[in-house]
């Protein structure tokens, strides 16, 4: 089975307005609500391709409650540990004029000791049983900022991959405990190592830790530079839509190549493809699986220069 983790997960709910005007009244015209915050619909994501996916990470409170019965609904198994506080919301506004999204998302419960012992014991658990771990989000209140190079050490101990999808001080951290595969946006990248070039960026976090480097590129795709080689894949054209869990699904398709082997350039498909056609779908989490198809035959992947 493949293990995903969200620290911080949520209760996502996306309302779609006629157009989104500051300072004004809307009339919202659908709403929808899901499981998420990043690993969450990773996982979701995962289990629609066709894998066993074991999803945890910490749910409380009545929100919480919300969110894993709508992750029963899923083909996801649940081994979120409870915790006291409430789960957050995460609030997405699409504006169906322009097709842009703005995101509101709320901090996450205080996680006290206790409740991080138990998750810790829950993580070392399910790792028995893992062929890969994707670690990913943001952190709530109450867990230290190291936390993700410790579970990426945990892992590798125990023998199973290592995806780390992160921002900020967690990302430089748990780079630095060596995952297999570190997969930051071109912000995120220029955050970590004051480069707004993606390739140096991609090569400095690289060099930072992590075994291989997956930089998603938004509209222009995404650029992995490994041990192997280096390689940008991209659609063969822009995607009109929500472009939110875009980079979620595309850690999937990152996550899933690796677990069957797949040489890099069709895990860069596959994750190109899946993000584009995750801008199609009404929510995070979900892909359009038409569009999904239709690019798996359209990306352009294409060497880059050998890494320096």
């Amino acid at each position: 089975m493949i293990l995903t983790v969200t620290l911080n997960a949520a209760l996502d709910i996306t309302y779609r307005v006629p157009r989104l005007r500051p300072h004004s009244a809307h009339r919202v015209t659908e709403v929808s609500e899901r499981p998420g915050g990043k690993g969450l619909n990773v996982a979701r994501v995962l289990a629609a391709l066709g894998h066993r996916t074991v999803a945890t990470g910490f749910a409380g409170g009545g929100t919480g409650d919300a969110l894993r019965a709508l992750l029963a609904e899923t083909e996801v198994t649940d081994a979120l540990v409870p915790v006291g506080g409430a789960t957050r919301r995460t609030v997405a506004v699409v504006d169906a004029a322009s097709g842009d999204t703005t995101q509101l998302n709320e901090p996450g419960p205080t996680v006290s000791p206790a409740e991080w012992d138990a998750f810790l014991g829950t993580y070392r658990e399910l790792l028995g049983e893992a062929r890969a771990v994707a670690l990913c989000g943001s952190l709530p209140p109450g867990v230290p900022v190291d936390v993700y190079a410790r579970l990426t050490r945990a892992a590798r101990t125990a023998g199973v991959p290592v995806l780390l999808d992160t921002s900020g001080e967690p990302l430089r951290r748990g780079l630095a405990a060596r995952p297999d595969l570190a997969k930051p946006n071109a912000d995120e990248l220029a955050a970590l190592t004051g480069s707004t070039e993606p390739l140096r960026a991609a090569r400095d976090a690289r060099r930072r830790g992590a075994h291989a480097v997956a930089a998603s590129l938004g509209a222009d795709g995404m650029l992995a530079v490994t041990a192997d080689g280096v390689w940008q894949a991209a659609p063969p054209r822009r995607f009109a839509g929500n472009p939110t869990g875009a980079g979620d699904s595309a850690v999937a398709g990152l996550l899933s190549g690796l677990v069957e082997g797949l040489p890099w350039p069709d895990r860069l498909t596959r994750a190109v493809a899946l993000s584009a056609a995750t801008v199609r779908a009404p929510a995070a989490g979900e892909f359009d699986a038409s569009t999904y198809e239709e690019l798996l035959a359209g990306v352009v992947v294409t060497d880059r220069p050998a890494v320096a």
